[in-house]
């Protein structure tokens, strides 16, 4: 069977599965329907934090007066309240500082960890990824007992090289995870004409496996990023004073005060919280969805 043959067979069989979008009812049931119903279930949530964010106090209980979902004569005052009578801009200071450091971390690690387990071949190594992947499983309900033991005997309690330390016992196993699976696809003929020439591992890494990686590492980035910005067991755990506090943790334990919860502030604190990690998600996301198709095709 030719080339020719091959491609014109391909192309057609590709029409034909396109003809389920060829009607508007099709189109809607099948396209339109499912996808309105997905951005709404997504950017709900942060359309309700935005309007309680600028909905003045009287407005957020008394339902039989004001829409709950729409807010007339928005303010400010919230907001104000937030950045400059609570301690958030520290928060998400600590946050970021938390989040950037324990990614940059948990990667350098990673890389070596994920390089040394697909490429270099030495026994056990397939055991060794899957325990490492066992150990992304492991809850942080069952670590921070004694991680907080050692945070005490180490003397970093209440102290961002707290977090620092101990987020990537849960970060590295999962970029460990994520990026042995991007080396894997790329080829082991690139790696093998480098040795043939006289270099060594150092250089194959830095020069041609690193490179080629760059989405996946990427990705594994963002999601270390994220998980690391969202992360609470730790932070509630090893953090008392509220200037040390991050997002998550002074959100939730300082604009609650008994039974009295500061709605609007707590939703402007948390959809000011999110807006990083959706700018870092909206900046890569091309690396993010390459990575998802593999490093190089043979």
């Amino acid at each position: 069977m030719s080339r020719s043959t091959t491609a014109a067979e391909t192309m057609q069989d590709d029409i034909v599965g396109m003809e389920q979008f060829n009607t508007l009812p099709r189109r809607l049931v099948v396209l339109y329907l499912p996808l309105a119903v997905f951005v709404f279930v997504l950017l709900f949530p942060f359309y309700w934090m935005a309007i309680t964010a600028v909905k003045p106090n009287y407005q957020l209980t008394n339902y039989a007066a004001y829409s709950p979902f729409w807010v007339v004569q928005p303010t400010l005052e919230h907001i104000r309240y937030l950045l400059f009578e609570t301690s958030y801009p520290g928060w998400l200071w600590n946050t970021m500082i938390v989040s950037v450091f324990s990614t940059v971390i948990s990667l350098a690690a990673s890389v070596f960890a994920a390089y040394a387990i697909e490429r270099v071949r030495f026994t056990g190594a397939r055991v060794t990824g899957l325990m490492i992947f066992l150990a992304y499983l492991v809850p942080p309900s069952i670590l921070f007992i004694p991680l907080a033991f050692l945070v005490f005997q180490i003397g970093i309690f209440d102290s961002r090289l707290a977090l620092i330390l101990t987020y990537p016992t849960f970060l590295i196993p999962f970029c460990t995870w994520l990026l042995m699976g991007y080396f894997r696809s790329i080829p082991f003929e690139l790696e093998e004409s480098a040795l043939v020439d006289g270099a060594t591992r150092w250089q194959i890494l830095t020069k041609i496996v690193l490179p080629l990686a760059v989405p996946g590492l990427i990705s594994a980035g963002i999601f270390a990023f994220t998980l690391s910005w969202n992360e609470f067991i730790y932070a509630l755990t090893f953090i008392a004073s509220s200037e040390n506090k991050t997002v998550p943790v002074g959100v939730l334990t300082e604009l609650v005060r008994g039974d009295v919860y500061e709605w609007g502030a707590l939703m402007a604190g948390a959809l000011i919280g999110s807006l990083p990690v959706v700018i870092l998600y909206s900046f890569f996301v091309d690396y993010y969805v390459s990575s998802m198709t593999g490093a190089v095709k043979e």
